[in-house]
């Protein structure tokens, strides 16, 4: 099995946690990026926050020091969703921070 197979199974990101506030907030949505990537971001931890249409409406990445923003709890996330529940502009803009951190290239 090669590296994309194993870090993109079936083009679905392995290391993300996704959120849905029901829209409480602009941001609806929330990415968390999990794994070993942390040596490329200074040892932080990255999230996405984001509402339907990040690329023209809110899409905002964030970080936080030490653990992951949904750790250890993630109520104020909302409830959790698997990435195919995202809106496909939310899908699009978390693909393309996760090929980068994880150093896929795209196709």
């Amino acid at each position: 099995m090669n590296r994309i197979q194993i870090l993109l199974p079936e083009g679905k990101p392995k290391y993300v946690r996704c959120y849905d506030n029901g829209g409480k907030t602009l941001d609806r949505y929330t990415v968390v990026f999990t794994g070993r990537y942390t040596h490329k971001t200074g040892r932080a931890f990255w999230y996405l926050g984001m509402n339907a249409s990040p690329f023209h409406g809110i899409g905002q990445h964030g970080e936080t020091m030490y653990k992951p923003c949904d750790r250890p709890g993630y109520s104020h996330l909302g409830r959790k969703i698997d990435f195919s529940q995202l809106p496909d502009e939310c899908k699009e803009a978390t693909l393309n921070t996760y090929t980068y951190l994880w150093d896929i290239q795209s196709n």
